[in-house]
């Protein structure tokens, strides 16, 4: 901020939580972003030219905070060096757009809000501890940015035959060509080709099939699609680990109506996360859709 705004007053912060530690709940995303308004309020950040030519809508705000936190440049701001993850913005994205009662779809690289879903009445989050700390800044970051990293090539594969899409999501969305184009160019290559299927089912199908079920009130069908998505993490994205999925298969035995992992991945409260992914639909800390009759019963 004193590079991008030449900012020159502090504050004296005081927080606490009572998160659990590496769990994927995002505590440093919000840590971050609560550190950047308050110092943001102190040098009365809104009224600077940068700010409001740049950030003044959440959108843009959002994906800047995310290349604080990845070290990527956005926009007229140099990248500088983050803090070792190859992550994105959709966190950021959640905390700063996010709403009471709905859920939120949002579409990535540039940052955009598709669509809100009333979230189902009668319905909890219910979430499940892995029992796996997996700090992504730490132990867990080589494994987080190597999955970063899969994506990232693919994209790099695709920008050698010509293309200048903004993004691989934004390939795929343009011509029914991409995907079998790409599936050619990645022949040989099972893992590259693994994450590729993964990352188009997910962002042309999956996602926006789930939101419209959700929408009709199409509970089992929105059920399906989640199972759909946490198969295509543990086979395409990589990031799951025994415990993790374990816990999605047991709150599905125990009757949740849906039921995935979230996060970054490896470990914590239950990992799944979207490394580059264009589309995310904003569940918060997912683990099982439950009624709230079976919360108090034990099912």
């Amino acid at each position: 901020m004193a590079r991008d705004f030449g900012i020159t007053r502090g504050v004296d912060l005081v927080f606490a939580s009572d998160l659990p530690y590496a769990a994927g709940l995002s505590s440093s995303t919000a840590l971050s972003i609560g550190v950047f308004f308050a110092l943001g309020a102190a040098n009365r950040l809104p009224e600077h030219p940068r700010f409001r030519a740049h950030l003044a809508g959440p959108a843009d705000l959002a994906e800047y905070l995310g290349c604080l936190e990845n070290g990527r440049p956005f926009g007229p701001f140099e990248a500088a060096a983050g803090v070792g993850t190859l992550g994105g913005c959709e966190d950021q994205a959640a905390i700063l757009m996010a709403s009471p009662g709905e859920l939120a779809q949002f579409r990535f690289l540039p940052v955009r809000l598709e669509r809100r879903v009333a979230f189902p009445g009668d319905y909890v989050l219910v979430i499940g501890a892995s029992g796996v700390v997996a700090e992504k800044t730490g132990a867990a970051m080589e494994s987080y940015n190597a999955a970063a990293r899969t994506a990232a090539e693919i994209d790099r594969r695709w920008r050698a035959t010509g293309a200048r899409d903004l993004s691989l999501g934004a390939a795929l969305t343009r011509s029914r060509e991409t995907l079998p184009g790409l599936r050619g160019r990645l022949a040989g290559e099972p893992a590259l080709r693994a994450r590729l299927e993964q990352f188009a089912e997910e962002t042309e199908e999956l996602v926006p099939a789930a939101a419209a079920a959700l929408c009709a009130g199409g509970l089992e069908a929105f059920g399906r699609l989640v199972d759909r998505s946490q198969a295509g993490a543990e086979r395409g994205l990589g990031n799951q680990i025994p415990e993790t999925i374990h816990l999605q298969r047991a709150a599905r035995r125990l009757g949740a109506v849906a039921a995935s992992a979230f996060g970054a991945g490896f470990g914590g409260l239950n990992g799944r996360g979207g490394f580059g992914g264009r589309r995310g639909l904003g569940l918060g800390g997912l683990v099982a859709l439950a009624t709230e009759e079976s919360r108090h019963t034990g099912r």
